[in-house]
């Protein structure tokens, strides 16, 4: 019975994933702050914000075609058909299996003037740590690194490594751009190293903003505020 559940759960969990992200995500009020730091970029960008908010990113990006990277694991197939459903396209890949193909195909996709949801601590942490893959695709495709902190007033957050938020119903959320950010292809070790710290301290910052102006201090996994 475990087996066949296997063989099927990846046909029937992303639709019932997508019609509940949804049913919240049409109730969710979404203010979005510093939309200036994100428009007056020409050419690609990646948004770069911890793996535990992408739920509100998912609705406010919905039908835009962002693009996102997504794990090639079973998981990572069910979060594929999702993301897809909510308008995405999406690269398959990770730092386990495929990584190398997919930031290749990440910054030919940045090369031609696309935008790219990243979440630079994941798939598996350590949270709000950003790994190097994401500088070497914004250091190679010459695309600026926009960080990104998001925030709702009321919501629950999961007891996982990247405390992932879901906005209760009705809830109003906050997604706020900073600075961007770019990575000289010329750059060397110590220079794309500072500004990976300082791409990390920004997307505290914003977050931190946001999580502030929803009434939040330092969330904890398992908050229902």
């Amino acid at each position: 019975m475990k087996q066949f559940w296997r063989s099927i759960r990846r046909y029937i969990l992303p639709p019932i994933g997508y019609f509940l992200a949804r049913a919240v995500g049409v109730t969710l009020r979404i203010e979005v702050r510093g939309a200036d730091h994100f428009d007056k970029v020409s050419g690609g960008k990646i948004l770069a914000g911890w793996h535990g908010s992408t739920f509100v990113a998912a609705n406010y990006f919905k039908g835009q075609g962002v693009w996102t990277i997504i794990s090639k694991s079973r998981d990572g197939d069910m979060q594929d058909k999702i993301f897809r459903r909510f308008g995405f396209k999406t690269v398959r890949g990770s730092s386990g299996k495929g990584g190398a193909r997919a930031v290749v195909e990440s910054i030919r996709v940045l090369k031609s003037g696309e935008t790219m949801a990243f979440t630079p601590d994941g798939p598996r942490g350590p949270k709000g740590v950003v790994q190097p893959g994401i500088m070497l695709m914004a250091k190679r495709s010459g695309a600026a690194l926009v960080p990104v902190g998001i925030s709702a007033d009321r919501r629950w957050l999961a007891p996982t490594w990247d405390s992932y938020m879901v906005p209760k119903p009705f809830a109003r959320c906050v997604i706020q751009f900073g600075e961007p950010i770019y990575v000289p292809r010329s750059g060397n070790d110590h220079e794309v190293e500072q500004l990976r710290l300082k791409l990390e301290a920004d997307i505290c910052r914003n977050q931190a903003e946001a999580e502030a102006s929803m009434g939040h201090g330092k969330p904890e996994a398992g908050d229902d505020a």
